[in-house]
C-alpha cells in the first residue's frame, strides 16, 4: 500500500495545515511531470485526500496552486484535472516565447561580454553531459536535465542585461515545462542535442540572425508537437 502524506509524519509531530498542502502539491506536481497522471485525467478532490490521508482542504489547496502553476485545469461544477494535449494555452506561450525570447536574445549577443560566453559554453556543456532520461524517473526526462536545459536556455538570454526581460522568461519558462515533457514523450526521434548545439555555435559567433531563427524553429517544434493533427511545422 502507498505511504500517505499524513503517514510520513510521527504521530506527535504532525505537520500544519500548510505544511501537508505543499506535500500534496509536491506529491502531485511530480506525478503530473512523471507522466503518472495522464493528460486528461481528473483530480478528483474527494479521492486524493483518501488517498494522502489528509482533509478535503488540504487537497484543495494544493490543487488550486497547481492550477496557478498551470499544471491542472479547474472545471466547471467538474473538480479539477489535468490539461490535456491540445489545450490552447500550450499554443499561446509558444506564441509568447516566439514573440519574446529571439528578440532578447539579439540583445544578449549584442551585448554580451566574455564572461557571458563563459557562461553559456558551461551551460552547454552541462546540457550535454546530463542524460535526459534515467529508468527510475519515468518515461519523461529526468528533473537534472530539465534544470540543465533551463539554466542552458536562461543562459543563452542573460548577455542582454535586462532584469525584467528575465523575468519574463522565467515564468514563461515555468508555464510551459510541463509542455516540453509531452513534446519530448510525443516527438522521441527529434535531435534536441543538435538543436541545443547549433543554438549554442550561432550564439558563440555572434550571429544573432541565425540564432534567433534556430530559436524561433526550436521553439516551434515544440509546440508542433502538442497539436493534435501535428500540421504544424518548422520551416
Amino acid at each position: 500500500m502507498a505511504q500517505t502524506v499524513a503517514q510520513t509524519a510521527p504521530s506527535s509531530a504532525r505537520p500544519g495545515k500548510q505544511m501537508l498542502s505543499e506535500q500534496v502539491y509536491a506529491h502531485l506536481r511530480d506525478a503530473i511531470m512523471r507522466g503518472d497522471r495522464l493528460p486528461g485525467a481528473a483530480l478528483k478532490p474527494q479521492e486524493l485526500a483518501r488517498e494522502q490521508g489528509v482533509s478535503l482542504a488540504v487537497v484543495r489547496e494544493a490543487l488550486v496552486r497547481l492550477v496557478g502553476d498551470g499544471l491542472a485545469d479547474r472545471l466547471p461544477n467538474r473538480g479539477f484535472a489535468v490539461p490535456s494535449f491540445s489545450d490552447q494555452r500550450w499554443q499561446e506561450i509558444a506564441e509568447a516565447r516566439r514573440t519574446i525570447e529571439p528578440v532578447v536574445l539579439r540583445m544578449a549577443i549584442e551585448r554580451g561580454d566574455v564572461d557571458w560566453e563563459v557562461r553559456v559554453r558551461a551551460a552547454h556543456h552541462r546540457l550535454a553531459r546530463t542524460p535526459p532520461y534515467e529508468a527510475q524517473e519515468g518515461e519523461f526526462y529526468t528533473a537534472a536535465w530539465a534544470e540543465a536545459h533551463r539554466v542552458f536556455h536562461r543562459s543563452l538570454l542573460e548577455g542582454c542585461g535586462n532584469r525584467a526581460l528575465l523575468e519574463t522568461f522565467d515564468r514563461l519558462w515555468t508555464a510551459s515545462e510541463l509542455a516540453r515533457r509531452w513534446s519530448a514523450y510525443r516527438n522521441p526521434h527529434r535531435d534536441g542535442a543538435e538543436e541545443h548545439r547549433r543554438l549554442e555555435e550561432a550564439a558563440l559567433a555572434r550571429d544573432a540572425e541565425t540564432a534567433a531563427a534556430l530559436l524561433v524553429r526550436h521553439l516551434t517544434l515544440t509546440a508542433s508537437a502538442l497539436s493534435d493533427d501535428r500540421t504544424e511545422q518548422a520551416d
